[in-house]
């Protein structure tokens, strides 16, 4: 797969989603504001090439989005720290 990149204005939120080494999307919602982070990974999951993986870096635990992912078929571990919580997404 190929390395990508969308980017976007640093205001009011930024985001970004690049391809990593193999199939795992890279995305980082900490500088976004709610509903934005929720929104974001939903529209990246949508978008995802099936048995690709989708890492989250979020400022907080995001249980909201657990029960969606439930519903939707995926599967997900989350390792945090003080900082910030990174959520591996897959189907």
């Amino acid at each position: 797969m190929a390395p990508c990149a969308i980017r976007r204005p640093r205001s009011p939120g930024w985001w970004r989603v690049s391809v990593e080494t193999g199939a795992t999307l890279q995305l980082d919602v900490r500088r976004l504001e709610p509903p934005e982070p929720l929104e974001r990974i939903l529209d990246t999951l949508a978008d995802m090439p099936k048995g690709a993986r989708l890492r989250v870096v979020h400022r907080c635990e995001p249980f909201p989005l657990y029960d969606l992912l439930r519903r939707l078929g995926y599967q997900w571990h989350t390792e945090g720290a003080d900082e910030y919580f990174e959520i591996l997404i897959w189907s």
